[in-house]
């Protein structure tokens, strides 16, 4: 396997992959994976990635949460002010199960929909956040179109100046060639990365070893994004 290819879908080689990919496999599996009611964060909890979250969202953005799953980072975002939050994935059951989990929090609103094809008019979101999905289109078929699809939707729905905040396991090198289409969507791409959980804090790993980080694209539309 070579390194090119692991940049583009890390998952390709089995010492990286995940116990389970739900993201990559089709719906019909899906439904089956998310019966199971146990939350799951893939990459990140929300305490890795708070830091960048709060730098770069307001309590009061509007968000979508892009392939959101049965991950905890949505309730961790409300109990932290983000309330204003509408989750979609391509899982009916997962929508259902996460509808009926937190019926008590109106705000969160819980939608079956495919990235690829969003159901919302242009400029709805200040905010989206992908944790992971992005890379989960680049391991499927069609992955490049799809992928073009993706990050075309998204610049429709974000708001001028809007977010697209990216966490991925893939390097610059590759993911950049995705992100800067100057032609297609106009963004303004800046790079972060953040320890992954199992790497020990004392450990500091190197931005540029990416068996120790994960990294976080900020995507901006129409703005100017920091660099960090």
């Amino acid at each position: 396997m070579s390194s090119e290819a692991l940049d583009i879908c890390p998952f390709s080689s089995p010492s990286l992959r995940p116990p389970l990919t739900p993201s990559f496999l089709p719906s019909s599996t899906l439904h089956c994976i998310y019966r199971d009611p146990e939350p799951f964060d893939w990459y990140q909890r929300y305490s890795g990635v708070r830091d960048l979250i709060n730098q770069y969202i307001k309590r009061e953005d509007a968000i979508l949460m892009s392939g959101c799953g049965n991950s905890r980072l949505t309730e961790d975002m409300f109990d932290d002010g983000y309330t204003s939050v509408t989750n979609i994935d391509i899982s009916r059951v997962c929508i259902e199960q996460m509808t009926e989990r937190y019926k008590e929090k109106p705000t969160l609103q819980w939608q079956q929909m495919n990235v690829c094809s969003l159901d919302f008019p242009d400029e709805t979101f200040d905010v989206i956040v992908d944790k992971g999905t992005m890379d989960s289109v680049l391991c499927g078929e069609g992955s490049t179109a799809n992928c073009a699809k993706m990050a075309s939707e998204a610049s429709r729905v974000l708001k001028p100046n809007g977010i697209l905040l990216i966490v991925s396991y893939g390097v610059p090198d590759n993911r950049m060639n995705y992100l800067e289409k100057e032609d297609i969507y106009s963004w303004n791409v800046s790079v972060h990365t953040v320890p992954k959980p199992t790497v020990s804090a004392a450990a500091v790993p190197s931005a540029e070893d990416a068996n120790g980080v994960h990294y976080i694209y900020i995507c901006q539309k129409g703005g100017a994004a920091e660099e960090g």
